[in-house]
Formats: C-alpha cells, structure tokens, sequence
C-alpha cells in the first residue's frame, strides 16, 4: 500500500508539435478555424452593417459598425423594384427544383444501385461526365431548346433547366448512399407485397435522410442564387428571380448601395436558414454519400 502511494503519475502525452509557434497542434487546429471562420464570415458581417447604412455614409468613411444605424434601407429594398414580388418567384421557383431534383435523381440513383441492365456504368458516367461542361458553353443551346417548347420567359422552363443542372450531382452521391443500404431491408419489404415505388418511398428514402438533406441544401442554394440563366431566359419583369431585382438597384449613373445590402443581405438569410436546418444531417450525408 506504501509503495502504491508514493508511486509518481507519469505526465500525460504531448501530441506533436503545431504551427505557429504553439506547442500543441490541437490549439494550431483551432487557431487555423478561427482565421477561417473569419475569412469567411467578414464579407457578409461587413454587408449587414453596410445594411444599417445610409447611402452617404457607405460613399464617405464607411466603418464596420454603423455610427447611426437605420432601418429604412430594409424598407426601401422591400417595398421598391417589386422585391416581394421577386422574392415569391424566386422561393416558388427553388422549391419546384428542389422537389423535382429530389424525386428524378432518388429514382434514377436507386436504378443505378439496385438493378444490373445493359449499359449501365456507361451511362451512369456518360451522365456524370456532363459536370465537367462549363455552364456558360451551354446557355445558347438551352436558349434554343427553350424557344423551340415555347418555354422561354417562363418560370417552368427555367424550373426544368435547373433540374437538369442538378440532376448528375444528385444521381451521383445518391447512388453511393443507396448501394450501401443492405438488400436483406429490401427483401423483406418485397416479401409484403411492396412495389418497388414503394420501397424507395418507404424505405430507402427514411434511410437516406442524411444524403436527400445534402441534395436538397445543394439543389436550393444553387437554384436561390443562379443569376446568368434566369437573366438570359427571362425578360419580362413579373418572371424576375431576387438575383435579377437585386440588379435593379444598381443604376447608369446612381446606385441605392444601402437598399442593396438590404436586399442582399433579405436574400441570404433563406440560404442560411436551410444550411443551418440541414446541418444536423450533413456531416454524416457527405461522408457516407462521399466515401460508398
């Protein structure tokens, strides 16, 4: 028991050495989050004071927190240029995408991870070699193609182009998650008597939460802030998406800098909303999607 006492605890492990001059690389690792952090959430804190400010304050010395802070620059952004009315289109418009995108790619996805037919690798990657195309090569073509379905200035085709955009990123990380969903859960729901629409609306699609997350944070962020094909199809001001009544503010000779922070900053609070919801089934969507 003496011998018990006097014995010395042996000090606890170091981990190796960090960056910067610190000792400890779990500390290098959060110094290194903090300056990202920062790097990344500098521009949009430094657009919502600029949000607070009046037009001759952001043309003179503008500071980082406002000296006399207004509101009426969120009034203005939203009562002007019909920016409600673009703000509707635009949600209408992402919402359609975001649900079609999902229903086509979890069909498609589970086709590709379940059934063995003719072709299949060849065309799965000839689908996916689709994302290596600029999206800017395509914008004449996909004008041609709407004017001949008379779906140009249309809402719907726009819906139906930005599926299309979406469609081989959803497919492709669908297709890692489905394959790895054991067949034996399959089986047994077919021994019921299930359909196949079934088993994917049933099944696979409670069990693929994390992933479908990750599509729809995707498909909607990309739909909220598309701006060169909702400009380039659409010209009637009633159709205009928030990128292009975000536009409007910006003038030949005069632009309202202070209603357009305001309405930059209305615009990305849906985006932020639907990261921070989705994020409780990110992280485990993309590792799992990414790594199958």
């Amino acid at each position: 028991m003496a011998l018990r006492g006097t014995q010395k605890r042996q000090p606890a492990p170091v981990g190796p050495p960090g960056l910067f001059g610190i000792r400890r690389w779990d500390r290098t690792r959060l110094v290194i989050a903090v300056v990202l952090a920062l790097v990344s959430m500098g521009p949009l804190l430094y657009m919502l004071s600029l949000s607070f400010q009046s037009n001759n304050d952001i043309q003179g010395n503008t500071v980082l927190v406002p000296t006399h802070p207004t509101t009426s620059n969120y009034v203005q952004a939203w009562t002007e240029n019909s920016f409600g009315h673009y703000f509707l289109n635009s949600l209408l418009l992402t919402v359609a995408t975001v649900v079609i995108t999902v229903c086509l790619a979890s069909l498609a996805a589970f086709a590709f991870a379940r059934y063995k037919f003719r072709f299949r690798e060849f065309i799965f990657y000839s689908f996916l070699a689709s994302l290596a195309i600029p999206s800017v090569l395509l914008l004449i073509p996909q004008y041609l193609l709407m004017d001949r379905l008379h779906l140009l200035d249309s809402l719907v085709g726009l819906v139906f182009l930005y599926v299309s955009a979406n469609l081989p990123f959803s497919v492709f990380f669908l297709r890692g998650f489905f394959a790895g969903i054991p067949r034996e859960y399959e089986e047994a729901f077919r021994l019921d008597g299930a359909s196949t629409l079934e088993v994917v609306v049933r099944l696979i699609a409670p069990l693929s939460v994390p992933a479908l997350a990750v599509v729809s944070m995707f498909t909607f962020s990309f739909a909220w802030d598309e701006f060169p094909l909702a400009l380039t199809m659409l010209s009637t001001p009633s159709h205009f998406t928030l990128p292009i009544g975000l536009a409007d503010f910006i003038g030949a000779h005069t632009t309202a800098w202070g209603p357009f922070f305001a309405g930059s900053v209305i615009a990305t609070v849906p985006v932020v909303i639907v990261v921070l919801v989705s994020q409780r089934w990110a992280r485990s969507g993309i590792s799992l999607g990414g790594l199958r």
